[in-house]
């Protein structure tokens, strides 16, 4: 009788994609390795760079031995779904997005500017202070 696995899109294990949370894709099986990133032999930001992504090539790439492999079912907690496309949709932001950027960008230059102008100004009047009480 087969076993039954729990099915997971592409889109919901990149969800999962910080320390205390971390899931890993590796050649079509999801593994949630949260609890593992401390043993890890080659360290937590090896597996944090790859989380909530596909690391099929990063996995085969560090040439993972025997053991490690039979380790990694440990942590096995799903599959991806066949159907669901590999890489999530990316969201289109709408067009007034840019605008607000930039209006947001040209009222932090006005801002800063007239600090830089306070700033300086302020600084030559203590330095002419300074100077005449000489």
């Amino acid at each position: 009788m087969p076993t039954l696995t729990k099915l997971y899109t592409m889109q919901e294990a990149s969800q999962h994609n910080t320390a205390g949370d971390c899931w890993v894709v590796i050649d079509g099986k999801v593994y949630d390795v949260s609890t593992y990133l401390d043993e890890h032999p080659g360290g937590d930001d090896v597996i944090l760079v790859v989380t909530g992504k596909d690391a099929t090539d990063e996995f085969e790439d560090a040439g993972h031995s025997k053991t490690a492999r039979e380790l990694m079912e440990t942590f096995f907690i799903g599959e991806l779904d066949p159907g669901s496309p590999k890489i999530p949709k990316l969201e289109v932001s709408s067009e007034k997005q840019p605008a607000e950027t930039s209006q947001k960008f040209k009222d932090l230059t006005k801002q800063y500017l007239g600090m830089s102008i306070a700033v300086v100004g302020i600084s030559v009047v203590v330095g002419f202070l300074y100077w005449r009480r000489k």
